[in-house]
């Protein structure tokens, strides 16, 4: 762990977690990541995962969106900037969408209130097209390492509101 990782104390776990978690192609839930976690050979246990995932989002390594009965979902972050993403309501599929403006109002928001440290979370949902012509797609979010090849898993639990 590098970069943002700095404030982020190493561990065997925390490093298990944010491996497994950049295998993932798709945001997955602390469950699913114990789960994953689980069938490898680097058990660790859920409220240890609940605990790095926490310290992995205070340092800037994972994005978390929630769904749509409001439980956070993780993705290891591609760069030391944070990303939105549209999240297809139907079958959880996700894709980064380009939201500068997003990025200048907030900036321009601190400026002129005078707050520092501004945070914020943008929620963007919808139906993919795949969802749309009843061609739900089956998510498989984590591929396996290549040295542990009982590490993948498909999405177990995702509901179909």
């Amino acid at each position: 762990m590098t970069g943002a990782a700095e404030g982020v104390r190493r561990t065997r776990q925390r490093a298990a977690v944010l491996e497994t978690l950049g295998n993932c192609g798709e945001f997955v839930s602390a469950q699913e990541l114990h789960a994953l976690l689980a069938g490898s050979d680097r058990a660790v246990g859920l409220t240890t995962v609940y605990r790095a995932l926490r310290e992995l989002d205070r340092a800037g390594l994972v994005d978390v969106v929630r769904d749509e009965t409001g439980e956070r979902l993780y993705l290891r972050r591609p760069t030391d900037e944070h990303r939105h993403y549209l999240i297809c309501r139907g079958c959880g599929r996700s894709s980064p969408v380009d939201a500068g403006a997003v990025e200048v109002w907030a900036d321009r928001l601190a400026e002129t209130t005078g707050f520092a440290e501004l945070e914020h979370t943008l929620e963007l949902s919808g139906v993919c097209g795949a969802c749309r012509a009843g061609r739900r797609p089956t998510p498989q979010p984590c591929t396996p390492t290549p040295d542990r090849p009982g590490a993948s898993s498909g999405r177990s639990t995702r509901s179909s509101s």
